[in-house]
């Protein structure tokens, strides 16, 4: 429940009858793990990106752990601990802790203070002969430039992928984010565009990493895997000997039956949710761009606005402490840009991770940023209110 001094929230709930039915439906069927209801919406989900295959789990930052390990165990060129991964300096936290849990050399590279991805000049000094991977992070909904990635890696044997977890719905020249890489996570949180409220998704049109991940995502068994699948080759006919078959070092990420159920309801809204966010960013844009005092994020592609990012102008005398209290005072709920700059968390000191040149642009969103979030209903309100408590510290 809100407080109810809060007038401008971060997130609010997305869930009306339809879900609640969804999980009634689940409940009345005494089938909780996942079954029909997962893998109908991973069939709808993966249809609506774009993507032969999806598969769910049981949050966003599984759907992370998934990707990168299944690149661990494929017959041709596995990737090997110590291989080189480059990802931008700002993002959630499990964007990396699977890089590091796998044994991989983590690269910082600063990001763009407008866009907030990539710094496409400094991710291109910073490809090296032992660059495996590559992480574009779609932060805050907003696409990488993936024209220019492309290019930059073009005849290079490096893997893209694509942290989609915020950016649910964005598009770049016409393709959906997350289904742009060889692999694209997504989450579902309560938070985020459609919500399960834990659950994730990693899409691929590759058959084999997708039947490893079906096998890692339970156990490393054969169980879920199809007959004949990219893993084991032909499964037995013998249903006993294969219902404990492990083949894969696996985890169990498996998401619950009333997620998938709520998922598929979430799907079908998710195109008017959007719409919402969108119509929210056009009075957000006009408001807030050139604005001296504040830079908001520049859209790239077309942007699903997770949220609403405002960089301080460090020349502006403006203390970020202020306008937080300022904000806080008036009942809008505010948040670090995701987690600033990470290479400064005491995390990285178990990483195996160097920082190219600078993360000065990182430093800058790490020290002066802040966002508000955005919702599936209109927030002019909410939103012209937040320009007046700003303007007026100006």
């Amino acid at each position: 429940m809100l407080n109810m001094k809060t007038k401008y929230p971060l997130a609010t709930s997305t869930w009306d009858q339809d879900e609640i039915e969804a999980m009634l439906d689940v409940i009345a069927s005494g089938n909780y793990t996942m079954g029909k209801y997962v893998q109908k919406y991973e069939e709808k989900f993966a249809a609506y990106f774009g993507s032969r295959y999806a598969i769910m789990s049981n949050s966003g930052s599984s759907a992370n752990l998934l990707m990168i390990a299944a690149l661990f165990f494929k017959k041709n060129n596995p990737i090997k601990r110590g291989d080189e991964v480059i990802v931008p300096a700002v993002s959630w936290s499990t964007t990396y802790m699977p890089l590091q849990q796998y044994g991989l050399k983590v690269k910082f590279v600063d990001i763009d203070c407008k866009t907030l991805n990539f710094d496409l000049e400094q991710l291109e000094s910073a490809i090296s002969d032992k660059t495996k991977i590559i992480i574009a992070v779609n932060l805050l909904g907003n696409p990488n430039d993936f024209e220019i990635i492309k290019k930059i890696i073009k005849l290079k044997d490096i893997i893209l992928l694509e942290d989609n977890c915020e950016s649910m719905g964005a598009q770049y020249r016409g393709k959906m984010t997350g289904s742009i890489g060889l692999m694209g996570t997504f989450s579902t949180f309560f938070s985020h565009h459609l919500s399960t409220m834990e659950g994730g998704m990693t899409l691929t049109n590759n058959e084999e990493l997708y039947h490893i991940m079906l096998s890692l995502r339970s156990h490393g068994w054969t169980r879920h895997l199809p007959v004949r699948n990219k893993v084991t080759g032909i499964k037995s006919n013998d249903e006993f000997e294969e219902s404990y078959k492990f083949v894969l070092p696996g985890y169990n990420l498996r998401p619950l039956e009333l997620t998938g159920a709520i998922g598929l309801k979430q799907l079908n809204k998710l195109q008017s949710f959007i719409a919402f966010r969108r119509s929210n960013a056009a009075i957000f844009t006009e408001l807030f761009n050139n604005n001296s005092y504040f830079f908001m994020q520049k859209e790239l592609g077309v942007s699903s606005w997770f949220g609403f990012s405002l960089i301080i102008n460090p020349e502006s005398g403006l203390e970020r402490t202020l306008v937080l209290e300022k904000l806080k005072k008036v009942g809008i709920e505010t948040r670090p840009i995701v987690a600033g700059n990470f290479a400064k968390n005491c995390a990285v000191n178990y990483f195996n991770y160097e920082i190219h040149n600078s993360l000065k642009n990182a430093d800058i969103v790490d020290k002066f940023g802040f966002f508000v979030g955005n919702h599936h209903f209109d927030l002019s309100e909410q939103i012209h209110m937040l320009y007046k408590v700003l303007h007026g510290l100006c």
